[in-house]
Parts: structure tokens; C-alpha cells; sequence
């Protein structure tokens, strides 16, 4: 279990001014607006000093703003998670909370991170980048061979947007056409039945893991923020040894994409015990219905204490970077 200490700036200063940087221009906006409430109010509640920014590519002027200590970037999608926004405050200069440029755009991207993940020795659903010019009879042999029902999905987007699953070779590539004209890049996935399952991951740590049962088996945008029927449950894998292995694979596949401070991977968990991972999320939701939060408090830690906690390590990791700079020199 995390505990918190007291904390203070890099100029010794008692209480920190945090920026919460919110809202966007991606298909999550929306989601990211109440993700930066909950993150403002959490950090208020920690003695922090915040102020919340709606930004967007043209509007940053908060950026500009030399009091903050520390940014606490709460967008998810695009110009939140795919690296955008964490290059800007890298060339600023700036320190901010959450995974790097790099990170996060490999991360993002559906179709890159399974390298990753293969690399790191995690399994992962088979799947096929998408293209509208494809030959179609070919596309259908590779369909024919990968599965016989489909996960067709957009490579770069989050919250389960655009995704649908389908059966059928034609069915699957009529659903990519719609998705690519819709949303660019589409990639087609094995599906993969089981349940699903997610592992928060907080400072090098897994938190307990979520099994998501949704009411209607899809866990789709209204299911993971509308729906209050959806389960969140805790302690349904009776096997310790097979919990203690999906940790360790989420921990690997966090490494692999070179993440830091905190992100969530998610699995879906067959009846013979293989974790397939889908996808990490840098910046995982902070709302009232968000898997990160819940597995927090599971382990201890009120939502002020895991933001508090997050803007905790970015501090830390500066110190140390600007005291391994020191002794270099």
C-alpha cells in the first residue's frame, strides 16, 4: 500500500500550484472535462493550488503561466494521449504528469504497441492493418486465416470509440470501410472471448485488478460512462498465481512502451488462463465511473490521495533529474 508524505517544491515551497489541463479537441473531449473536474477537486482536497485550463493546439496560454509547479494533463485521445500536448510542455520545458512524447504516441497507437508487447512476451489478439485499397479477396484470405469473428476498431482513438465487433470476413471489412472513412487509420482484430479484465499501474506498482462485466457484454462508451449497471469487481481470479502473473504482464507491457508514473492496461482473460493484452491507456479516465480511481481506493488511496501521489512522483522524478545533472556536470 502507498502512503503520502508531506511535499513541497521544487523551491521549497509549501503548497504547490498545479495546473489540470482538461477538455481538448478529440472524441473524448467530453470525458475529459469530467476527468479534469474530478482531478481539480481531488488536488484541492490535498492543499494543493490548482486552476484548470480548457485547452486546445491554439489555445495554451496557461503554458505561459510561470507560477504553476506542476501540469496535470486529465485529456485523453487525441492531442491528449497520443504525445501531441507532452511534446509541447517537453520543448517548454515544462514539468508535467504522466508518460513522455514517445510513450505516449506508441502507446496510442493500436497497431505499434502490439509490437511492443510481443517484444515484452505478452500475448495479444492477431490483427491486420486496414486498407480501403486493399484486394479485397486477398483481405478475405487473411481474414479467413486470422479468425472466424472480428474486433474492428480504430488504431488510434480511446473509450471503446468506433469499435464493433462483427462475424463474418464481409461483414468485417465493411465495418473497416465505415471506420476508416469515419476515423483514418482501422486496423481488424482477432476477437478474443473471455473476460475482461484491467490492471491499474501507479509509481512501478500494479493495483489490484478490475474484472468489468458490462450488462449488455460489450464495454463500450456508454457502458464504461453512462451505464450505472456495469460491474466493477475486485478478487474474482481464485488463482493467485495466475493474478500475480496478469500484474506482472501489465508491469511488462507499462516497461515496454517506456511509460512512467501511472497508466492502465487492459486484458481479456480466457477460460484457460492466457491474459491477451489490448491496449494500455497513458492517461486512463478520472471519473466517477474510472477503473484507475476505483483500484486506488481498492488499495488504499482516496482519489485526492492518488492525484496527490501522481504529482508526488513527477516532483520526485525532477529532483532526481536535476540532481543527476548536477553531479554530471
Amino acid at each position: 500500500m502507498f502512503c503520502c508524505k508531506p511535499l513541497t517544491g521544487l523551491n521549497g515551497k509549501c503548497r504547490l500550484n498545479v495546473a489540470v489541463l482538461t477538455g481538448g479537441i478529440g472524441s473524448e473531449r467530453d470525458i475529459s472535462i469530467q476527468s479534469g473536474v474530478c482531478v481539480a477537486d481531488a488536488l484541492k482536497q490535498a492543499d494543493f493550488n490548482v486552476v484548470t485550463a480548457d485547452i486546445r493546439p491554439d489555445r495554451l496560454d496557461i503554458l505561459q503561466n510561470d507560477t504553476i509547479d506542476v501540469f496535470f494533463p486529465a485529456l485523453h485521445g487525441k492531442f491528449g494521449e497520443d504525445g501531441q500536448l507532452q511534446q509541447i510542455l517537453e520543448d517548454k520545458s515544462l514539468l508535467y504528469t504522466g508518460s513522455g512524447p514517445s510513450a505516449s504516441r506508441l502507446a496510442f497507437d493500436k497497431m505499434a504497441s502490439k509490437k511492443a508487447f510481443a517484444e515484452a512476451g505478452a500475448a495479444a489478439p492477431a490483427a491486420i492493418d486496414f486498407k480501403p485499397d486493399a484486394d479485397t479477396r486477398l483481405l478475405e484470405k487473411q481474414l479467413t486465416r486470422l479468425a472466424d469473428k472480428y474486433v474492428v476498431k480504430p488504431i488510434k482513438e480511446g473509450s471503446s470509440v468506433g469499435i464493433s465487433i462483427v462475424s463474418g470476413t464481409r461483414e468485417a471489412i465493411a465495418a473497416a470501410q465505415k471506420v476508416y472513412s469515419e476515423f483514418g487509420d482501422c486496423m481488424i482484430e482477432q476477437f478474443i472471448a473471455g473476460r475482461e479484465v484491467t490492471v491499474g499501474i501507479l509509481c512501478g506498482r500494479a493495483l489490484p485488478i478490475i474484472e468489468i462485466r458490462p450488462r449488455t457484454g460489450f464495454y463500450d462508451y456508454h457502458a464504461k460512462y453512462i451505464d450505472e449497471q456495469t460491474e466493477f469487481l475486485f478478487e474474482t481470479i481464485s488463482d493467485p498465481a495466475l493474478a500475480e502473473n496478469i500484474k506482472a504482464a501489465a508491469l511488462d507491457c507499462f516497461n515496454a512502451l517506456d511509460c512512467r508514473h501511472f497508466a492502465r492496461v487492459d486484458f481479456i482473460l480466457t477460460d484457460d488462463g492466457i491474459a491477451y493484452v489490448l491496449e494500455t491507456n497513458t492517461i486512463p479516465g478520472f471519473t466517477t465511473h474510472s477503473l484507475l480511481p476505483k483500484a486506488a481506493e481498492k488499495d488504499g488511496l482516496s482519489m485526492s490521495d492518488l492525484c496527490r501521489k501522481i504529482v508526488e512522483t513527477a516532483l520526485e522524478n525532477k529532483k532526481n533529474s536535476v540532481q543527476r545533472t548536477t553531479l554530471s556536470v
